[in-house]
């Protein structure tokens, strides 16, 4: 059922005396982009007819066909509590659709409907809960971003130590203000480092409230004199930041994980879709771990995952199933990281799922021991893999992944790996103070 109608819309900017209102729509990296519109448009906007030139989005289009329209989704109406109280600034979150008045496929909010769309068609609901992990720094005297912060606060720790916590107070009061219910929220491990988790919600909805969460952040961040940075691995020799992503499906409203006569209280849907995640997990990374900097947090020491194994038991292995049962019964795929596309992320995992589920794909045995302290032999003997080591071999991994390819459909799966090809060769090119250090003396 529909949260607003538009007439809805048209009559709360009135009321709300809403002058500006931005449509928002993503990037098949992630980036959020938007058309700003006043409020004499919005008429014209309700009925899909905003277009705007798809050659200037990277991965989008030819400048040859590059006439694209917006299409509103009504229910993504928000005001933006931080913008003026006369002439207020709302937002709403778009498909796009190309000038034939169909959906783009190379957008990713697309790519996670019709993954939705093929779960519902086997009868299940596919909720979400993230955990965003977020560094705040420092910025200089001109605005810009440093990875710079003078606190020394650790796991859990709160103020005067944390000196972020005023500002991760005003950023939980606004989200609420926007219909977000905080679960939690808290200092992380590294110093700067922060988490603020969200109450799952269905997936489309729950990547719409990712991608507000990081624009609400950077924003509040930046009124504190911070900047707010979703970096996996900002600074060396500390934990980086990771998106984990709880997940489960329900059918009649039934949690369809959960089994009391199960192995550890895990349904054979929940074996399953852990199998399917497991079958995909290198394919999928270069999704859930877009950058180059991502797999400088999968590495050794600093509590990432980076096996490829599953445990209801502890959290050294890729997917943990938190102790949790009844409806609260839920997978967590550990590896993810926050610069992630939300979109597309949620897509493969879920779709990674569903191939678990209609082939009856069995995981591995459960891992009960900390995987990062067995010796390699224990590994190879239980079959553990590690993820790609670096973006290069994952984008190889994609390639070789007919299913995830065919997920994310061929527009998407053919421009994100050129553009991630070409990112790659361009970082191999470079020549590090590491290089110069370790090697310019010595040879």
């Amino acid at each position: 059922m529909s949260k607003y109608t538009k007439q809805d819309i048209v009559r709360i900017v009135e009321e709300e005396d809403v002058e500006f209102i931005r449509l928002q729509f993503t990037d098949m990296f992630g980036t959020l982009k938007n058309v700003a519109i006043t409020s004499s448009q919005l008429g014209k906007a309700l009925e899909n007819e905003c277009m705007f030139d798809g050659s200037s989005i990277e991965g989008f289009v030819r400048i040859e066909e590059s006439d694209m329209y917006l299409y509103p989704d009504p229910d993504t109406f928000v005001i933006f509590p931080w913008r003026p109280q006369q002439g207020k600034v709302a937002r709403i979150i778009c498909d796009v659709y190309t000038a034939e008045k169909k959906p783009f496929e190379g957008d990713p909010r697309h790519v996670l409907k019709r993954a939705v769309e093929d779960a519902a068609a086997m009868g299940y609901r596919f909720d979400v809960g993230p955990e965003c992990e977020f560094f705040l720094f420092n910025q200089d005297e001109e605005g810009r971003p440093t990875t710079e912060s003078s606190e020394r606060a650790g796991y859990f720790d709160l103020g005067p130590i944390d000196f972020g916590e005023n500002a991760r107070r005003d950023m939980v009061l606004t989200l609420e203000d926007m219909g977000y219910e905080i679960e939690a929220s808290h200092h992380e491990v590294a110093q700067a480092q922060h988490e603020i988790d969200f109450r799952y919600a269905e997936a489309l909805q729950t990547a719409d409230n990712i991608m507000t969460f990081k624009l609400a952040v950077k924003t509040i961040a930046k009124r504190h004199g911070l900047f707010a940075s979703f970096m996996p691995k900002p600074r060396y020799g500390v934990n980086g930041s990771g998106m984990h992503v709880n997940m489960s499906l329900s059918r009649d409203g039934k949690n369809i994980f959960e089994d009391p006569n199960g192995e550890m209280g895990l349904s054979r849907e929940a074996r399953w879709f852990i199998g399917g995640l497991i079958r995909h997990m290198k394919g999928m990374a270069a999704i859930t771990n877009p950058l180059v900097n991502s797999y400088k947090r999968l590495v050794p020491g600093y509590e990432a995952p980076i096996y490829i194994a599953w445990s209801a038991t502890n959290r050294s292995p890729l997917i943990r199933i938190p102790a949790s049962r009844g409806e609260a019964t839920r997978v967590e795929l550990r590896c993810p990281d926050p610069a992630a596309n939300p979109y597309l992320t949620l897509a493969v995992c879920l779709e990674a799922g569903l191939d678990g589920i209609r082939n009856q794909i069995e995981p591995p045995e459960a891992v009960t021991e900390n995987v990062f302290e067995m010796r390699l032999s224990q590994k190879h003997a239980l079959g553990i893999e590690v993820l790609p080591a670096d973006l290069g071999e994952a984008l190889r991994e994609l390639e070789k992944d007919s299913y995830i390819k065919e997920v994310l459909g061929r527009h998407i799966s053919e421009k994100y790996r050129e553009a991630k090809l070409a990112e790659w060769a361009v970082y191999r090119e470079q020549v590090t103070n590491w290089e110069i250090e370790q090697y310019l003396y010595k040879i």
